[in-house]
């Protein structure tokens, strides 16, 4: 029998978390993937009390429109704004969210990276127990040789669910408004010695 979590996601006018496409500027639109998931991270948190101040707009976070989502997206930019060849590291990614956490004045997260390079039960067990402590993963993913992760090929997106299966481990995907299943041996074995990772998030 599996075994099989799925995050009560939040969602914005009928799709889950929040969408690349909806932001107007052409450099966020192109490249604000990383900015993207570490707002879904504070906008899914910030439905819980304790860590309400992650959203800093006195919206409510379980109601929100595209336009609520762009304006937070513009805050977390010159935190986790898109670079010439992206933010193809996971220390980049995490400075930028610690940055934006200082100026809310909120430490009520930690972060740590976890490179694709491990192996595949390391990575495997780090996703399922972040999830399972109820928070999104987010992962990066640089070059894969499986077309099927074309459209993620050098992209953020979070993880919202897992489904533990006989052989292998299904995760589901968030991005660009949409869910999506793989198999995560699948999506781990990318066929390039330099792999993207995922980045644990611990709440203090």
């Amino acid at each position: 029998m599996s075994v099989k979590k799925i995050l009560d996601y939040f969602n914005i006018e009928g799709t889950p978390g929040g969408n690349q496409d909806w932001l107007t500027e052409w450099d966020m639109n192109m490249g604000g993937c990383a900015a993207v998931t570490a707002c879904d991270v504070c906008i899914f948190l910030s439905r819980y009390e304790k860590f309400r101040e992650l959203f800093p707009f006195k919206i409510d976070p379980n109601n929100l429109s595209r336009t609520d989502f762009v304006k937070f997206s513009a805050v977390m930019k010159p935190f986790l704004y898109p670079r010439y060849h992206g933010i193809d590291l996971l220390e980049t990614y995490i400075c930028g969210f610690y940055e934006y956490l200082d100026k809310i004045k909120n430490n009520s997260l930690t972060f740590r990276g976890l490179s694709g390079n491990v192996d595949y039960e390391t990575f495997s067990e780090a996703i399922i127990n972040q999830l399972d402590r109820n928070i999104p993963v987010p992962f990066l993913l640089l070059n894969h040789r499986d077309i099927k992760f074309d459209d993620f090929e050098w992209h953020w997106f979070n993880l919202a669910g897992y489904e533990k299966l006989e052989n292998d481990i299904n995760i589901l995907t968030v991005t660009y408004g949409e869910y999506q299943w793989f198999s995560l041996r699948n999506l781990h074995g990318t066929g390039y010695d330099r792999k993207g990772g995922i980045i644990q998030i611990f709440k203090c």
